[in-house]
């Protein structure tokens, strides 16, 4: 059994282990496309910038994440060098209980944060690099991986999955974002079930009681919405429900938000993507200032 290896074989199964868990994802995020697909869940929903957003997010996503990953892993190595796989022999299922749970709180307070930092004179960097995840005007599982290219730097759930490799716990490490990323695909999917369920006279109450503690569906989508039955100011976590029902946050709807996505206007695909660097807005400065200055030469030139 797995549990029965050596520190590094333990290390070695539990990366081959992880690979083929990422499969799987994989695998489930396809099928469930098709099937919104087949059901004509993304007919008519996407603008000129999401087919641009959504493009780079999910192809230059692929290549960026594991070099967001090689960075983390230098920084952990430069600040922790003789804690490298020092945590290999622990036992699977505390390990993987410990990982989930520091990562939801990790991610709730980042996440939290990045709301709350909106508009902060130094800190609205952190709110631009998670908008990404909130301008489509739709939830769907293509959504899920709607993200900055750099959100994976910052994200508290990044360093905690970071951190858990490093320390030699890469099998529990693996489940773990397995878990997360499966949960994501199902809270983002554009099937809500869950919706039957809650309204149901006899399961419904304990349903209603089990989103104290997991998100559902309508949690996640209401974080996605606005008006009635949305807000992006609650409900942050991501599989647990725990710290928003701890922290005040949480809040179960009725049904689907008013609408999905941010009021008012989409920012230009490129900022939204590259986000929190701005390069449409540097480039429109930039031809702005140009013209500008062109204009003035040639007013100079006209007195002379």
């Amino acid at each position: 059994m797995y549990w029965k290896y050596d520190s590094s074989r333990r290390i070695a199964v539990g990366e081959v282990y992880m690979g083929n868990l990422i499969h799987w994802v994989f695998a489930v995020t396809g099928v469930i496309f098709i099937a919104e697909l087949v059901v004509g869940r993304h007919r008519g929903i996407y603008s000129r910038n999401d087919w641009f957003v959504n493009t780079i997010c999910i192809l230059f996503g692929l290549l960026l994440r594991p070099l967001s990953a090689a960075a983390i892993a230098s920084v952990l190595a430069a600040l922790l060098p003789q804690w490298k796989g020092a945590l290999a022999g622990a036992p699977f299922l505390p390990s993987l209980i410990a990982i989930v749970l520091l990562g939801e709180f990790a991610n709730y307070w980042v996440h939290r944060l990045s709301h709350q930092f909106k508009g902060a004179r130094h800190m609205d960097w952190l709110w631009r690099m998670h908008r990404t995840h909130h301008t489509g005007k739709y939830v769907n599982v293509l959504l899920n991986f709607r993200t900055s290219l750099f959100w994976t730097l910052v994200g508290g759930l990044s360093w905690v999955l970071a951190l858990s490799l490093y320390l030699g716990l890469a099998l529990p490490a693996g489940f773990a974002v397995t878990l997360f990323m499966l949960w994501g695909i199902i809270t983002h999917a554009d099937f809500r079930w869950d919706d039957a369920i809650r309204a149901h006279p006899r399961v419904g109450t304990a349903f209603r009681a089990m989103e104290h503690v997991l998100i559902s569906p309508g949690v996640h989508h209401s974080h996605h919405g606005y008006g009635r039955d949305g807000g992006n100011f609650r409900n942050y976590g991501i599989m647990l429900a725990i710290y928003d029902w701890m922290f005040g946050t949480l809040y179960i709807p009725k049904g689907r938000p008013f609408r999905y996505g941010i009021p008012g206007e989409s920012p230009h695909w490129a900022d939204d993507a590259f986000a929190p660097m701005k390069p449409a807005e540097w480039t429109h400065g930039l031809r702005n200032g140009s013209r500008s200055h062109m204009q003035a030469e040639g007013a100079i030139d006209r007195q002379d």
